[in-house]
């Protein structure tokens, strides 16, 4: 190679090589000190767009961990109210059991009397007064507890009710036993007037069973398998979801409220028939405690003890009935909050396996780059000595 001074090739070479171990040296001890592999999205894309969407996961199962947690609060602070509301029964019915006993004078009757509507009333302050922060505990209205991780097909909403205690409904009884649901006959149809048919009327929260085959214009008998626990919603969809020519199907509204309606269109021959209409309807709510507000057992006297007593020992067994549907709500809320628990460790530990500094690897490249940054300002310094020896060819 000639000699020349306008280009010096060789130190050009040195500087870049020694820019690049710079930038390497640079990215390592980056990452030493931030703990962190990635730092920019220059460093790994792929990598930091997946760990992003893990550590989004992450942070929405914390929190869901938390709302369920929230939710056993407020369900455990109905369950320690029952509770009490349970001792203070227990002492109804000694009062109840006494005042039966015909060795009590009137005055001591009376005096029982007044301790009976204490505890009445005090069981009706539980129920207003108990509260969790600021919401009143004691309430038909179901308490909605979300749960996710960040993503839609990840959600999950639990629908918890404590349920009332008042004076008038102490603890509450179980659902209604399952009864049939047939559908009306329909009346004959004109020509112009659609043929429609509606099940008896069922309770809002309940859910339907059974098989049912529909029959319309004197086609093919279509028949519907309806799985346990569907609603009235999910049935109609089935129905319309089945391909029957001309006949649609609807949860009724105004008079028709809480009935499946099923509708022909209008023709010369719009026959509606069914066969194994006997669906099944199961109440899923539910019902009310005893009221102690009713006459009969509204005071304690010699003669309505043993109703009274009756009617306490009911109430015991609904308060119970009440605590045990707590229980298990709390149950299935501390199961979700273990398993967004669960989930959150792997999540994090599988985002830290992407994002961390392997320190084992940064180490060795931090060895390796301060060598070559050595080396390289030395072999620099070599290329910008080497072109000097052109001055001893001018002299």
């Amino acid at each position: 190679m000639s000699l020349g001074v306008l280009n010096n090739i060789a130190a050009i070479y040195a500087q870049n090589n020694l820019n690049q171990t710079q930038n390497s040296l640079q990215n390592v001890l980056t990452q030493l000190s931030s703990g962190s592999r990635i730092n920019s999205g220059a460093d790994d894309a792929a990598g930091l767009a997946v760990a992003n969407g893990l550590q989004a996961n992450v942070a929405a199962l914390t929190q869901s961990s938390q709302n369920a947690t929230a939710g056993v609060g407020l369900l455990q602070t109905a369950d320690g109210a029952l509770a009490q509301v349970t001792n203070l029964l227990n002492r109804a019915v000694t009062l109840a059991t006494e005042a039966a006993n015909g060795t009590l004078n009137t005055n001591q009757v009376s005096s029982a009397n007044q301790e009976y509507q204490n505890i009445i009333s005090e069981v009706g302050n539980i129920g207003s007064t108990t509260n969790f922060n600021g919401n009143t505990v004691f309430s038909s209205t179901a308490t909605k507890l979300f749960v996710s991780d960040g993503t839609t097909s990840g959600a999950n909403v639990f629908s918890d009710t404590v349920g009332a205690l008042t004076t008038s409904s102490v603890g509450e009884s179980a659902p209604a036993a399952a009864t049939s649901a047939t559908f009306s006959v329909p009346t004959v149809p004109t020509s112009t007037t659609p043929a429609s048919s509606s099940l008896t009327a069922v309770g809002a929260s309940d859910t339907l069973s059974g098989s049912l085959s529909i029959t319309y214009a004197g086609g093919t008998a279509v028949n519907l398998t309806i799985a346990a626990g569907s609603s009235l919603s999910a049935v109609a969809t089935q129905i319309n979801g089945a391909g029957i020519t001309g006949v649609t199907a609807a949860v009724g509204t105004g008079a028709n409220a809480n009935k499946l309606t099923i509708t022909g269109s209008a023709g010369t021959t719009n026959t509606l028939a069914f066969t194994g209409t006997a669906l099944t309807d199961t109440p899923t709510v539910a019902g009310a405690g005893v009221d102690f507000s009713s006459p009969s057992i509204s005071s304690l006297t010699a003669t309505s003890a043993q109703t009274v007593l009756t009617s306490v020992t009911t109430a015991i067994a609904d308060v119970a009935y009440q605590r045990g549907t707590l229980g298990a709500n709390i149950n299935q809320l501390n199961a979700a909050s273990n398993v967004a628990n669960s989930e959150q460790v792997n999540l994090t530990s599988a985002a830290s396996n992407i994002t961390s500094t392997n320190y084992g690897q940064a180490t060795s490249d931090m060895a390796k780059f301060k060598v070559l940054s050595e080396t390289g300002i030395s072999a620099l310094s070599q290329a910008n000595s080497v072109q000097q020896e052109v001055l001893k060819l001018l002299q």
